[in-house]
């Protein structure tokens, strides 16, 4: 089955082909269609409520199945009007780029003492077609809680900057550091099931 991903990120639709693949799922991004891209207004309140602006949006204009994700980033350390939450990259209404965003993070961890423990709470969105929507914000498919630290690892991937200052609970090391575990590992499980359970339907 081919399905659209409703998103640019060529790092997030690396790492969700890794997710799907034992499903027989060939996954194509917003980048691989040769059609002018439509505005889509993210201005839900939750994880869940963008992945469905964003799924149902890309179905109206490309029809074909498609999914799109949305995470919320949440610190233990912080209060309810401090948090991340949907607004992961947008700091004071600026979209902030890799750089900013790692220097933004550390900071914030920098004030707690050089550490902070947080999780993404993700969300997915997936229409097969007029009449079969699916969708999750279910905590199999949340990442495990981590710790974000002021000094950020010398590993760089393009669209993940916050996974250079991650670090493992378990272990205390940088998740790059780590031979088979990365920061997907977690969610993978989760995606695979979710889509598994609806092919199996």
């Amino acid at each position: 089955m081919k399905i659209l991903y409703g998103t640019t990120n060529k790092a997030k639709l690396a790492a969700m082909e890794v997710a799907v693949e034992p499903l027989g799922i060939e996954l194509i991004g917003l980048n691989d269609l040769e059609s002018e891209l439509p505005f889509v207004n993210e201005c839900g309140e939750t994880p869940l409520e963008n992945a469905s602006i964003k799924a149902k949006a890309y179905f109206d204009a490309f029809h074909m199945p498609v999914f799109s994700c949305d995470s919320g980033l949440y610190f233990d350390e912080l209060e309810e009007d401090e948090q991340p939450g949907i607004h992961v990259r947008r700091v004071n209404g600026k979209e902030l780029n890799d750089d900013e965003m790692i220097l933004y993070y550390s900071s914030l961890a920098k004030q707690h003492g050089g550490k902070i423990t947080g999780r993404y709470r993700n969300a997915i969105y997936f229409i097969l077609d007029e009449e079969q929507h699916y969708s999750s914000m279910d905590m199999s498919i949340a990442t495990e809680p981590f710790i974000l630290v002021s000094e950020p690892h010398s590993k760089r991937v393009e669209g993940f900057p916050l996974d250079s200052l991650s670090i493992d609970i378990a272990s205390g090391e940088y998740y790059y550091d780590l031979e088979v575990k990365d920061v997907s590992t977690s969610v993978d499980d989760g995606v695979r099931a979710f889509f598994a359970k609806i092919l199996k339907d």
